[in-house]
């Protein structure tokens, strides 16, 4: 439902293929690389072109081409022709998360990446770095099998397990990349590589949890959980209530067993006829929850939070693992986005009225959802293989997440700062991969300990000395 709606906030049409800038003069290196691939090369201008539009359109990616690669052969032979010709290689699936990208680099779109192979009875998948995690739904969910997705099921499934990856059910089954058993990846130097707790460790551990500092990622192979439905959905009420249901919520956080994730949101739609009356032009509260164990028992634990306001819309109630995606319901279609976020040691009652203050009715908040997500449980317990995924020991996501669009851009950016500044007293200072991301070494540290930060830059030095993957998120040695 949320999605639709956040997509009616400002209709965005991705460009077709060859409606980029202007077509540019022939790039003869180029047209050696397009002799050295299965795949396509697109310049500026070019059919294929457009497949550099990420998802959030606010970020500027004008790339010197597009490589639409075919094979994992594909992506090494462009890294070694990156490396060659001192360009630099970045990589992009949906763009959900993408960062700046000049015309020093190539971008390569891993799309045409689509294995997606489900080993039922061993309980296990093989996807290709183009699959995105509702192909992975569709194929698995008829097995009784629950991959571990996102709140966003069309996002890319590498690009969230290189990040870590929290979704709904965070707080029982652990971080989605600590499931992973393997993955392919082409490292600086241009080799396609396996990846293993045995084979290459030191990459299976930074590649979980390091986005593409070591690397493209080709493939990955993870486990997944036996489940077929769950007990959950969202909880709607209106923001006058925002005490009464807040207060109820972190109380009903304090005592949550690991069956249970849960998050609330501040939620801003505008007054559009395609959002339902009940949430149009107006703060809401969203309070989701999903619950893994015996319904009856998911229902008696939430009662205090459906009982503390009348519920504008209730969609709580058993539903299959292939509706997972409906509990965030977070937008589909491409819009610009801006996206920043605290960690918190936890959260108080004061710092609870801080953010309803600072979010809340009267508040002039700028942002279309401030949400605040649960973490602990197995989120918090150390993994079978460690991994570059930090700040386990986090209580609380908050995030604050709006729509840079037009004359008021620049506000709402400001605005989400204003937000997240107030629960500066609670927070730890970290932040993670998977939101709000950012070119700025500052910020790219906060996602790790000063431990793993080295180690980090320490094997982007080794697997990638020339520095080809050095753009966007990644970590380098003189990071921090």
């Amino acid at each position: 439902m949320l999605g639709t709606l956040l997509s009616s906030l400002t209709k965005v049409t991705r460009p077709a293929a060859g409606r980029g800038r202007p077509a540019a003069p022939a790039d003869a290196p180029l047209a050696g690389l397009r002799e050295r691939l299965t795949g396509d090369v697109a310049l500026p201008g070019e059919a294929g072109y457009g497949l550099a539009t990420p998802w959030n359109v606010a970020v500027p990616v004008t790339p010197r081409a597009v490589v639409s690669a075919a094979s994992g052969q594909d992506v090494a032979e462009t890294v070694r022709f990156a490396r060659a010709h001192g360009l630099r290689i970045a990589v992009q699936r949906t763009g959900h998360g993408a960062t700046p990208v000049g015309e020093d680099t190539l971008l390569v779109h891993t799309g045409r990446l689509d294995e997606c192979t489900v080993h039922a009875d061993e309980a296990w998948i093989r996807v290709g770095a183009g699959v995105v995690w509702q192909q992975v739904l569709d194929a698995a969910t008829p097995h009784g099998l629950a991959p571990l997705c996102g709140s966003a099921p069309g996002v890319g499934v590498v690009g969230f397990l290189t990040g870590g990856g929290l979704g709904p059910m965070a707080r029982t089954y652990g971080v989605s990349a600590d499931h992973v058993r393997a993955l392919e990846v082409v490292t600086g130097d241009g080799r396609l590589r396996r990846a293993t707790p045995t084979e290459h460790p030191e990459l299976f551990w930074g590649l979980r949890g390091g986005k593409a500092t070591l690397g493209i990622v080709t493939a990955v192979e993870f486990d997944v959980p036996r489940l077929s439905e769950f007990y959950g959905g969202c909880l709607y009420f209106d923001g006058e209530d925002a005490t009464a249901v807040l207060h109820a919520w972190r109380e009903f956080c304090a005592d949550l067993p690991e069956q249970g994730t849960t998050s609330a949101a501040f939620v801003q739609l505008p007054p559009l006829p395609e959002v339902p009356p009940p949430l149009a032009g107006r703060l809401t509260i969203a309070v989701r929850f999903v619950w893994t164990g015996d319904p009856a028992a998911g229902e008696r634990l939430l009662a205090p939070v459906r009982a503390a306001a009348v519920p504008v819309i209730d969609a709580v109630a058993r539903q299959p693992y292939a509706a997972i995606g409906a509990v965030h319901a977070d937008p589909v279609d491409p819009m610009p986005s801006h996206e920043d976020l605290t960690l918190l040691h936890g959260l108080p009652a004061e710092a609870l009225d801080a953010l309803i203050a600072a979010a809340g009715p009267g508040s002039g908040s700028r942002q279309t959802i401030v949400e605040l997500r649960q973490l602990g449980g197995a989120v918090a317990r150390a993994p079978r293989h460690r991994s570059a995924f930090s700040h386990r020991d986090a209580a609380f996501t908050l995030a604050a997440i709006g729509v840079p669009a037009g004359p008021g851009a620049e506000a709402v950016r400001s605005d989400a700062r204003r937000i997240t500044d107030a629960a500066a007293p609670w927070s730890t200072g970290g932040g993670l991969p998977n939101f709000g991301p950012s070119v700025d070494p500052d910020r790219i540290a906060r996602c790790y300990d000063p431990e793993t930060l080295r180690w980090l830059g320490t094997l982007a030095e080794q697997y990638d000395p020339a520095g080809v993957f050095d753009v966007g998120q990644a970590v380098r040695s003189n990071a921090g």
